[in-house]
Formats: structure tokens, sequence, C-alpha cells
């Protein structure tokens, strides 16, 4: 017996409402001074940026400029060197912050042994949602994985994985996503839908920050912040932000 309901509904899964009544802190992210060096060079010099509730970014830069390392450790999963970040007014990687916050990592990883519908149910009740399987349902049919919900997507292609892992990130509640590269491997169907869950988000009053190099998503963005090397380049209206420079490896463009 299918433990699926009905078929996804026609239109896009709303974003799911949290439990939560507490006051929501002005700041979705604080970095102040964050650094971090790995031994053989600095990753990211001092950055200090806030985001605010609400607010949708666009971080650029071009592989190795630090975007990975800034997210990870507003996730909590990287120490920084020195300097420090927080999330809605707490250190990352709190209970408090973890529940807030939602991160779409560069690399899914899955269980070996769960299917997309189980990742989906763990993810889900790990947050406390008692009502949610119509919007796991409709989540895998916007990305067009419906069919493959009893399947593991540990053997997935990248490109379903992307998927699955976009549908993951999206089922539970979320005041600020941390997004990493979430284009690649995706078809243009699966890109659509990816930006269009962004929207809902946002619609929702989610703040997002999205690293990536698709130029295209910039252009729906009202900020953009660019790193080079590990330093910031550029913090400020993305219909200013010249991406394409600012993505590459070489450059002058300075920051405004």
């Amino acid at each position: 017996m299918s433990r699926h309901p009905k078929p996804p509904n026609s239109t896009s899964p709303s974003a799911p409402s949290s439990t939560q009544t507490a006051p929501v802190l002005p700041a979705a992210l604080i970095a102040t001074n964050v650094a971090k060096d790995y031994g053989d060079g600095p990753a990211l010099y001092p950055l200090s940026v806030r985001v605010e509730e609400h607010e949708r970014v666009a971080l650029i830069g071009h592989n190795g400029s630090g975007k990975t390392t800034f997210l990870r450790i507003a996730t909590g999963l990287l120490e920084p060197a020195s300097g420090g970040i927080t999330i809605f007014g707490q250190e990352p990687g709190s209970m408090t912050a973890r529940s807030k916050l939602s991160y779409l990592a560069d690399t899914p990883t899955f269980y070996d042994d769960l299917s997309v519908w189980e990742h989906l149910e763990y993810t889900a009740r790990l947050h406390n949602m008692s009502v949610w399987e119509q919007r796991a349902a409709d989540l895998l049919g916007q990305l067009g994985i419906y069919e493959r919900g009893d399947d593991l997507p540990s053997r997935f292609s990248r490109g379903l994985k992307q998927k699955a892992a976009i549908a993951i990130a999206f089922i539970r509640p979320f005041e600020l996503m941390l997004v990493d590269e979430p284009f690649v491997g995706l078809d243009a169907d699966g890109k659509e839908a990816l930006l269009d869950l962004f929207d809902h988000a946002s619609t929702a009053g989610a703040a997002l920050v999205v690293a990536t190099h698709e130029l295209s998503f910039v252009s729906r963005t009202a900020r953009t912040i660019a790193l080079r090397d590990g330093a910031l380049i550029f913090d400020g209206e993305s219909s200013q932000a010249q991406a394409r420079g600012l993505v590459a490896v070489e450059g002058t463009t300075s920051q405004e």
C-alpha cells in the first residue's frame, strides 16, 4: 500500500507555516569580521555583512572565492579563525539557529537506506511538522520526481540528487535559507522550479542567501555580494553589480 497522499497539486506548494510564534530578531544574519585560514593562506578575509529578514541576496564569485567557506561558517559546520556570525542573534549550530535556518549544500548527501519520501518524512518530523504529506507530494511534483519518491536518492544521477536535496531543504519551516550552487546539474525545468520555490519562500517572508554562478538569478535579487580570493569586492544593488565581471577570476572591479 502506498504511503503517498493524492498526486501533487497543479499549483506551486506554499511555504510551510512555522508553529513558532516568538518574535523574530531584526537581522537574519550578521557577520562581524569573520575570517578563515586553512593553513596555506586565507580562505576568507575578515568579512562583515548584515542580511535583514525577508532580504534576498545573491552571493557570487569564482570557484575558491570563499562563498562556500562563508556559508559553512554561517551554518555552524565550520569554525571561523576569527570573528563570528549570528543567525537571528544566535550562534550558528545552536538549536534556535538550526530551527530557523535551512541549508542546501553544493554536494547533496543522503542516508543510504532511506527513500526520497522517507528523507522528507524524517526532515518534516524532525521539525515537528504534523501536516507535511501533501506539501511533500507537491514539492516532488513541481520538481518532476514524484514518481521517484520510493527510490533511494543515493543512487540517483547528479541532477536527480539535486532535485531530491531541494525538496528536502524546502519541506521544513525556515526563516533563512542558505544555498550553495543550487543550479548545478539541473535541467531547464528544474531551474525554473527552483526559481519558483525561491519566489514563494520570499513571498512567505524568508530571507535567502544564494551562492551561485547562475547570473540569471542575480537579476531576480535586489542585492548582490561578491567575493574574490576570499575578499569582499562588491556589496550593493544587483542592478549595478556587473555580475559577469565579478564572477571572473581576473578583474579590476572595485568594492562599491
